[in-house]
């Protein structure tokens, strides 16, 4: 370990690995340490089940009814991969899809009035659904074929709109949209937690609706794809890339210290030796001194017998809660999957709820997705608090990536991972190049 480094990367969340990765194919000398025995750090998946108790200090061992405890993969963070989005690009490119197996979740659906409804996902069900009415269903109708077209760098496909300029609010007027539709829109297809996005430039919105459609498009039941065994073979895939390329991996190992000379970090003490580096990376829990809270998320891993009501039995779904329907200012997510993603005991099923805390009992804020669930055979509760990096680390060199948000899939993640990278490198990052990188070493074949 006395060695010198280009980049030494603390924690092996999702955002290390893939940075550890990618630095790597890079032609970086990198060296990856973790304090947990485990991979993933916060967005690890937990096995066996025993361990999951353990975390959640509940007491005794899980019920036999609960099956062998080494069947159970249980995700800390609830996502989804967007089909078309940008971490499957990074997977693809990487080809870390040779180490991983995905299905496609079954489907999403919204919460209105007390009732869930499938968020439509061919034009059959958009016609049929009861969600909007017919006059509101041919304006929407007019409004996806605006955003399948739309083109941030192509002036003609505006139509009037100026997408640095005019809100969302605008669009939806342009378009007669009423707020039944303007929120299914907003917060089923663009995702967005908050209705702050209306009054924003529109650009972003219309580019996350094009996202949910292009990624619907890709394999029709719903946008969003899972990995077989749990999320936490997400951050391993791109661990093993890095390891490929000569990157070096030590879990367990405890950080004395991160040694920091004339404000530039120098190198990594641990165990009594010093690893030095040029740059470093990691996540909030390493460097509590400079990052800063800016709110907190609860989450809620519910084990379930049964299928969720009103989903059609299905093995997997998302259910969005929108903040108006609750009175609060952000939305609920629920996260189902199950004994068919081999992340559960058989005839099992894991639901996880997820939102930013807005209260003082954030227990409370989350009943209503609980109610969509009952009867839950067992919960387990947390409450993380929400770090961002006080600085940009340009003159440390000290990289800080951000805590994983409420939001029900990878994209802020991978928004972070492009801006640490411009940020380390002074240069964009660029899908394409991990393509060229990869040809150089292994060759074309």
């Amino acid at each position: 370990m006395n060695e010198e480094y280009d980049v030494i990367v603390l924690g092996t969340g999702l955002t290390e690995c893939i940075l550890s990765g990618i630095m790597s194919v890079n032609g970086k000398k990198v060296l990856h340490m973790d304090q947990n025995p485990y991979y993933g750090g916060e967005s690890a998946s937990i096995t066996p089940l025993e361990d999951l108790y353990k975390r959640f200090k509940l007491p005794g061992q899980p019920p036999a009814s609960m099956g062998r405890g080494r069947d159970w993969n249980v995700d800390l963070i609830p996502k989804f991969l967007m089909a078309n989005g940008q971490l499957v690009k990074m997977l693809l490119y990487t080809e870390v899809t040779r180490y991983m197996d995905f299905k496609v979740i079954e489907g999403s659906f919204v919460y209105k009035g007390g009732k869930i409804y499938k968020v439509p996902s061919t034009e059959a069900e958009a016609l049929a659904s009861s969600l909007m009415g017919l006059f509101e269903k041919r304006r929407f109708r007019k409004f996806l074929v605006y955003v399948a077209n739309f083109d941030e760098k192509d002036p003609r496909t505006f139509e009037g709109v100026d997408p640095k300029k005019s809100s969302m609010r605008d669009v939806y007027k342009k378009f007669d949209l009423g707020q039944d539709v303007t929120d299914f829109t907003g917060h089923s297809l663009a995702l967005c937690r908050t209705d702050d996005y209306l009054d924003q430039p529109c650009c972003d919105a219309i580019n996350r609706t094009k996202l949910y459609s292009e990624s619907l498009a890709r394999y029709g039941k719903s946008p969003y794809l899972y990995p077989l065994y749990g999320l936490g073979e997400l951050p391993q895939g791109f661990a093993r890339l890095s390891a490929i390329y000569g990157g070096t991996y030590m879990l367990n190992k405890p950080i004395e210290e991160i040694i920091v000379q004339n404000g530039k970090v120098v190198g990594v003490k641990s165990e009594g030796e010093i690893a030095r580096c040029k740059q470093l990376i990691c996540d909030p829990s390493y460097v509590k001194d400079r990052v800063e809270k800016v709110g907190q998320v609860i989450r809620v891993i519910c084990i379930l017998s049964h299928p969720i009501k009103n989903t059609n039995d299905a093995n997997s779904c998302q259910i969005i809660i929108p903040q108006n329907q609750v009175n609060r200012k952000s939305d609920i997510y629920v996260c189902m999957i199950s004994f068919a993603h081999n992340v559960a005991a058989q005839g099992k099923y894991i639901a996880i709820v997820s939102t930013t805390v807005e209260t003082k009992e954030p227990e409370k804020e989350i009943r209503p997705a609980l109610e969509l669930l009952e009867p839950i055979e067992q919960k387990f509760v947390s409450i993380s608090d929400l770090f961002v990096p006080k600085d940009l680390g340009s003159e440390s060199q000290i990289f800080i990536s951000r805590a994983y948000d409420a939001t029900t899939h990878f994209e802020t993640t991978c928004d972070d991972i492009k801006d640490i990278y411009k940020r380390m490198t002074g240069s964009e990052f660029d899908f394409e190049e991990m393509k060229r990188k990869k040809n150089d070493i292994y060759g074309e074949d």
